[in-house]
């Protein structure tokens, strides 16, 4: 296309809508969107399909700012075309209350996908919703009726690119041969500390070239819109790989004193400097916050696009359901969330003792039968995580369409950005698996999942000193202990195979946030079913397994996972000399929070101080739920290669141990010590 008026005034408004907002809020990234004005419009008036007056229309597009430091272009690109944000929205940038937060959050503002900032996280993003959309074609499309064909668009920086995750997204969609995913990369050269060249000198175009990628370049990205239409044209026509187009930019472009600085990436610009910046580039400097008549009608011609879009997306799912009424009954209630009606009905209960990585594999079998949608993988441990969906194939290109097991390979950061993209897109509930020691590598994955809502499920399995001989850098301690803090997570350690099946119909209702599963490698003992099933007992996160004998309890025993059989035994030990000790399975603690306060009280009587917490790792949290007066089991320490048992015993995780502590307890309790 040419660079004709309109064109250039519509990429001045949105540079300056960025700027002064930026400005107002005295905080912010002005330089990349004012340099990546170009791109953005050339993207959302002629290339992206979209409806801004539905922006949850299945059909659309979907596009990701990666860099979601520069939020003020999205910001500028939604009120432009329609969405639901107002120009005294983008004044409000970075305000209490406002729609346009620092970085773009998923489920505050129309029209933003992921919530992105965390840099490398949006490719990661990218990768996935382009995974969920390949498996719903090859599930829902047939000859001449196709309704799923979204193109996945991400918007990245220099940044973006040197984080580790976007290397591990990048080999993941190169080899997958993800034909609908479109990267762009502001190639501005420039960082918060200077010229990326004092941290970056890869060849980018030959690094993604080496993953698999089709590569195509725009060498002005300020003012060359013809070039980039030709790239654009290219990069949306049909293609046999991932494509990502390296688009040369300037940073601040057009701002005398600061454009192609560092100073300019993440200050505001200043008012003077501002002002400049407008002579500069032939805008009015007498008004702020500009968005001429002429230029809005033009941009939100968007509406008009996207509703047409939409209308005839809707005409051919009413002839595909013509023709395939059962596959769009079940399109229709994937895209609202609906699991299918009987779905738990085959989970199993069991009556052997097992560990419960093996529990969860047979029931996750169990519920992918009657659960199409359920897809996912392990970072390249889907034998020991037991997180093989059987009687179906990979999720491979070369593969038979409707594989269900996605090799991830050894990237669990990866891995879990991918998993974000895939809740995002909808029609799919994704998990994932490693050995929970791994998690460190996908704790901002993680985050961003209980941030945004994300129905995915981790599988965590080898999850204490039980890991044994492999030792301290496999033992995980401390993770139990950080993730119960992190806001919107469910952490589920079950202590048999039966509280896992539980724990697997929990995670899979759950719909407005993740759930980690964490599960052991050794074999444990089966509790009595009746106990773990009664009254939806372990459903409520904290249940009595089993009650003191003869009258009130003098003890409270709370335990997790495979420590409930700790407890269980010590309870016996108890009872000998005469104690009476009330064990209580403590699963998932946040579940047991959201219950009514006098079933808590029911569980944990305040009138009983005496408790001892028993957990295979720090012990950091369960001051909750002992109390002052209590004691706490655990491992403030790593931890150590040997046997498991042997490991178990020289860190004081015994039955014996238990006993000994509850005597501590009962003793300066009664002594007033």
């Amino acid at each position: 296309m040419k660079n004709d008026d309109l064109a250039i005034r519509s990429i001045n408004t949105i540079r300056f809508l960025s700027a002064e907002a930026v400005q107002k809020a005295k905080s912010g990234h002005p330089g990349a969107p004012i340099a990546l004005a170009p791109l953005s419009y050339l993207l959302w008036t002629r290339y992206l399909r979209y409806n801004p007056s539905n922006p949850a229309w299945p059909g659309r597009d979907r596009f990701i700012l990666s860099c979601g430091h520069a939020s003020m272009l999205l910001y500028s690109m939604l009120y432009l075309t329609g969405y639901d944000l107002s120009l005294d929205d983008i004044k409000m940038f970075r305000q209490w209350g406002s729609k346009t937060p620092g970085h773009p959050e998923a489920n505050h503002t129309a029209g933003v996908e992921v919530t992105t900032g965390p840099l490398g996280q949006g490719i990661g993003n990218a990768v996935g919703m382009a995974i969920a959309s390949r498996f719903l074609a090859q599930r829902f499309n047939r000859p001449g009726h196709e309704i799923v064909s979204n193109r996945i668009v991400a918007l990245c920086s220099d940044g973006d690119i040197m984080e580790g995750v976007a290397y591990e997204a990048a080999s993941l969609a190169g080899r997958q041969r993800l034909s609908n995913l479109i990267v762009f990369y502001d190639d501005n050269r420039i960082t918060i500390e200077g010229p990326a060249d004092l941290a970056l000198s890869d060849d980018v175009a030959a690094r993604f070239e080496a993953c698999g990628w089709d590569i195509l370049r725009v060498e002005d990205g300020n003012t060359d819109l013809d070039g980039m239409s030709k790239a654009m044209d290219a990069a949306f026509s049909e293609r046999e790989r991932p494509t990502l187009v390296i688009v040369r930019t300037t940073i601040a472009y057009g701002s005398p004193g600061k454009q192609n600085t560092s100073a300019s990436h993440g200050a505001p610009l200043g008012e003077d400097e501002i002002a400049k910046t407008k002579e500069n580039l032939g805008w009015p400097s007498t008004s702020s916050f500009l968005a001429p008549e002429d230029v809005l009608a033009h941009c939100r011609e968007a509406i008009g696009r996207g509703e047409r879009w939409e209308k005839e997306w809707l005409e051919r799912f009413a002839s595909y359901k013509t023709a395939f009424p059962d596959l769009a009954l079940e399109w229709e209630r994937r895209m609202r969330g609906d699991l299918p009606e009987g779905w738990a009905d085959g989970i199993p209960t069991f009556e052997g003792g097992m560990a419960t990585r093996s529990a969860s594999g047979v029931v996750l079998n169990a519920i992918a039968a009657k659960v199409p949608e359920l897809i996912g993988g392990s970072a390249d441990l889907g034998s020991s995580n037991e997180s093989i969906i059987k009687d179906s194939g990979a999720f491979l290109p070369e593969a038979a369409p409707g594989g269900r097991n996605i090799h991830f390979g050894v990237r669990e950061h990866g891995m879990g950005a991918a998993l974000n993209g895939m809740a995002r897109f909808g029609g799919v509930i994704p998990y994932g698996a490693t050995f929970f020691i791994f998690t460190d590598y996908m704790r901002p994955s993680i985050r961003l999942a209980a941030l945004m809502n994300c129905r995915v499920i981790y599988i965590m399995t080898h999850d204490s000193i039980g890991v044994g001989e492999d030792g301290p850098t496999h033992q995980p301690i401390e993770h139990l202990a950080s993730f119960r803090v992190m806001p919107n997570l469910h952490v589920d350690r079950p202590a048999d195979a039966n509280e896992t099946s539980v724990a697997w119909r929990m995670a899979l209702e759950r719909e407005n946030g993740p759930t980690m599963l964490v599960l052991t490698r050794q074999k444990i003992p089966v509790l009595p079913p009746e106990a773990v099933f009664k009254e939806n007992g372990a459903c409520r996160g904290g249940y009595i397994i089993e009650e003191a004998e003869g009258g009130a309890p003098d003890l409270l025993l709370l335990a997790t996972g495979s420590e409930v059989s700790v407890a269980l035994s010590a309870r016996k030990l108890l009872a000998a000399e005469g104690v009476r000790a009330r064990v209580v399975s403590m699963p998932c603690w946040e579940r047991f929070e959201e219950q009514e306060a006098s079933y808590k009280e029911h569980v944990l009587p305040p009138s009983v101080a005496a408790r001892v917490s028993v957990e295979a790792a720090a012990t950091f949290g369960w001051e909750r739920y002992v109390g002052p007066r209590g004691a706490k089991v655990g491992i403030d320490r790593f931890g150590v290669s040997a046997p498991a048992e042997r490991v178990f015993t020289e860190l004081g995780i015994t039955p014996e141990n238990v006993r000994d502590r509850a005597r501590e307890v009962l003793f300066s309790l009664k002594e007033g010590v």
